[in-house]
């Protein structure tokens, strides 16, 4: 996890970041197994930026994630949609007993009840929808890399065959290492995270983060406004998209305009869809009205949620989301909405029970030093639980 606290001359401030049930609807599945600011956008998540503006942050959020995501009696409460900006920082800060901050309509935050509204004038991005987080990344590494960077000096390449362009706008942590890629830093930054490394052969361009522990493989083609979250590996051609953590696309294969969950493996060749071929607006599975939206988008590819997979040779149409736990592999294109915990791919499905789940996780995990315990189990047991009404096979 990137946390790079400056040092704060006040006593941090202690918020909570809540959920907007709407939002926290709209933004399934990957709020099946998170708070909404436990979402990447940019380098940091939304949680992290809190912090790394000097807040101590809790979170109020679903019944079930408390264990993992300890709520607080903070009496000031911010929209756990909503990414900082110093302006917004001063203006919670600012705030007293009784006092809410909102924007067109939306809470920004509140101090005690909020009974008297205070309009922001500034600007706000509430992440709101899924192919936000992707539509706002460029933006949010720019910001984020700023709110990490300032004030400290990036580590040197130190290898003679690696090409940087605009080197002012590249940042390297500790123990990260480059050999012989091609960096394009002009068009925006890059940041390369603790132990991160970048192969051979890789080309990339910015703006581009690469977290802690993260891999770019050889020959990979790395395309502007991506984010590969901390302990994970990709290959292959990417294009504005996010990877949250710890999830793999190791090999050749196109992924554009996407968001990836925690603990995902992407098979060798899987490519996904960003362009229908009629050129037409993407429509998208939205769990809050229980049907497709029309984003408005002409580029929109696959929303996957934590610790789903595919096999080989997977094609994604546009426009596509699997949920939690879903399995997808076999030739042919899925449907565009893959519920939790779904078995099969355009042949047809069946349920991929708890007890194989439990199985693939603990050892995909136990790979990453970490371990799939009774907290996690809890989680999936209720997610399982309530995605019931999408296995539609499973009435018949």
């Amino acid at each position: 996890m990137v946390r790079i606290m400056k040092t704060f001359l006040f006593l941090c401030m202690r918020i909570t970041l809540f959920d907007q049930d709407d939002i926290r609807q709209n933004l399934l599945p990957f709020t099946y197994t998170r708070p909404v600011s436990d979402i990447r956008v940019g380098i940091l998540t939304i949680a992290e930026k809190w912090q790394n503006h000097g807040f101590d942050i809790s979170f109020d959020t679903a019944d079930y994630l408390n264990k993992k995501y300890p709520s607080g009696n903070n009496s000031i409460r911010v929209n756990g949609a909503l990414c900082p900006t110093s302006q917004l920082v001063e203006a919670v800060n600012a705030l007293k007993e009784g006092e809410k901050l909102v924007y067109q309509g939306l809470t920004c935050a509140e101090h005690g009840h909020g009974e008297n509204e205070i309009g922001f004038k500034g600007d706000c991005l509430f992440i709101e929808h899924t192919w936000d987080i992707f539509l706002n990344n460029g933006a949010q590494i720019r910001s984020d890399f700023d709110l990490l960077t300032e004030g400290r000096s990036s580590q040197s390449i130190n290898d003679e065959h690696s090409i940087v362009y605009g080197k002012e706008n590249l940042f390297i942590e500790e123990g990260a290492r480059i050999k012989a890629a091609i960096i394009n830093a002009e068009d925006g930054p890059v940041y390369i995270g603790k132990n991160a490394r970048v192969h051979e052969g890789s080309l990339i361009k910015g703006p581009f983060a690469l977290c802690e522990e993260s891999h770019v493989n050889m020959g990979a083609k790395i395309k502007g406004d991506t984010t590969v979250g901390p302990y994970s590996k990709v290959g292959g051609e990417i294009s504005n998209s996010v990877i949250f953590g710890y999830s793999n696309k190791g090999h050749d294969g196109f992924l554009g305009n996407s968001v990836i969950g925690e603990w995902c493996n992407l098979g060798a060749d899987t490519n996904t869809s960003n362009l229908k071929n009629n050129y037409a607006t993407v429509k998208l599975w939205n769990y809050g009205r229980g049907g497709f939206d029309n984003t408005g988008l002409q580029f929109c590819g696959l929303m996957m949620g934590d610790h789903a997979k595919c096999g080989i040779n997977t094609m994604f149409n546009t426009g596509t989301l699997v949920g939690v736990g879903a399995n997808v592999f076999g030739s042919g294109f899925p449907r565009n909405f893959v519920p939790s915990f779904s078995w099969g791919g355009a042949a047809g499905f069946s349920t991929f029970q708890p007890r194989k789940f439990y199985e693939v996780a603990e050892a995909v995990m136990k790979r990453r030093g970490k371990e799939f315990d009774e907290m996690e189990k809890e989680i999936i047991d209720h997610i399982f639980d309530s995605s019931t009404a999408y296995r539609i096979w499973d009435k018949k």
